[in-house]
């Protein structure tokens, strides 16, 4: 495709994640995967998230993973068990875990997040400290996935986070190329609202769904946002692939989700409409990717400097507008970013 895949690719250079913390990530998190091994009953360790599915976007967050722990060697555990609660063995890995890490880590520390512990280290790679959050998991006894903490409600509930990664990694070279790059425009897109309306697993779901082999970045992006919005529309569920998980849920009310995803898919169809003229296209994806397009089109340079002859305190800062250069809007960074992370 032309200007539209272009101008995409403009984008991915803006959003996708630095080499050293990323790599740095999967440092740390293969450090505490290996040391947590060393727990009582445990039976395995896994990676999941954005860095086991190669989704990550700038800056680096945390590295996902777990420990799954056999169930029979804690038969008062979990609602299989004797229904106790994940607090206390949460405690217990993490004690395991701080002093180990800190062997590497001098300034690391273990506390907990929702799933379990949660290792901060305290030592930033090129302005970014990724953390660690471990999954304290049990076996099910007569059911398919895990048993994984909610430690807001020190309750159990079943996941099958293992599944995630081979379904979402799953297909050809090129299929699995082109899904995680519409799933990381995906996250620039929705992280750009001050409440971002869809979960990362959400929209990873999505791209698994509805991207198909054979397609281009842009009609992927663009067939995701249309069958999404959709989906929103007519108030249907998005199920958990692995089929273990309750429906995936969404973070805004239904009617903003359905707004912001047909506002984002009329902005894609518009571009890909238009491919053969630059400015159409700019002007079509800066609805779509406002943080990251300026509007190129005289129209919206007009009202622009309409806005700036009215009395008031106003600034060019606040309308994007840096100066007379900036007068000529453009994607803001320009080139393809690193792949295959």
């Amino acid at each position: 495709m032309g200007h539209t895949n272009d101008i995409l690719n403009g984008i991915r250079s803006q959003i996708d994640a630095h080499a050293e913390p990323l790599a740095e990530a999967r440092e740390r998190l293969a450090l505490v995967r290996s040391t947590a091994k060393a727990f009582p009953g445990s039976l395995r360790t896994y990676a999941s998230g954005s860095l086991a599915q190669h989704t990550f976007i700038h800056p680096v967050g945390d590295g996902d993973g777990g420990l799954v722990l056999d169930r029979r060697v804690y038969p008062g555990l979990g609602p299989d068990g004797g229904g106790e609660t994940p607090a206390d063995i949460s405690a217990e890995l993490c004690g395991l875990l701080g002093p180990a890490v800190r062997e590497v880590y001098p300034n690391a520390r273990c506390g907990t997040s929702k799933r379990g512990p949660k290792l901060t280290f305290g030592q930033p790679v090129d302005g970014q400290d990724p953390t660690v959050d471990l999954v304290v998991a049990l076996t099910r006894k007569d059911a398919p996935g895990l048993w994984i903490p909610n430690l807001k409600n020190d309750t159990w509930e079943a996941s099958d986070p293992e599944s995630h990664v081979k379904l979402f990694t799953s297909g050809g070279a090129a299929l699995q190329r082109t899904r995680r790059r519409v799933v990381r425009l995906l996250k620039a897109w929705n992280k750009q609202y001050s409440t971002p309306g869809f979960s990362s697993h959400n929209l990873t779901v999505w791209a698994w769904e509805f991207v198909e082999p054979g397609m281009g970045m842009a009609d992927a992006l663009s067939t995701v946002l249309t069958k999404s919005a959709r989906r929103v529309d007519s108030g249907n569920a998005t199920v958990d692939p692995a089929g273990v998980s309750p429906n995936v849920r969404l973070l805004v009310p239904r009617d903003t989700a359905s707004r912001r995803l047909r506002t984002a898919a009329a902005g894609l169809e518009e571009a890909i409409a238009h491919d053969d003229d630059r400015d159409a296209v700019l002007s079509a994806l800066s609805r779509v990717f406002y943080k990251y397009i300026d509007d190129p089109s005289p129209s919206s340079l007009t009202q622009k400097i309409n806005a700036l002859r009215q009395p008031g305190p106003l600034s060019t800062a606040a309308l994007g507008l840096g100066g007379l250069s900036a007068a000529i809007p453009a994607v803001r960074s320009y080139g393809v970013g690193p792949e295959g992370r």
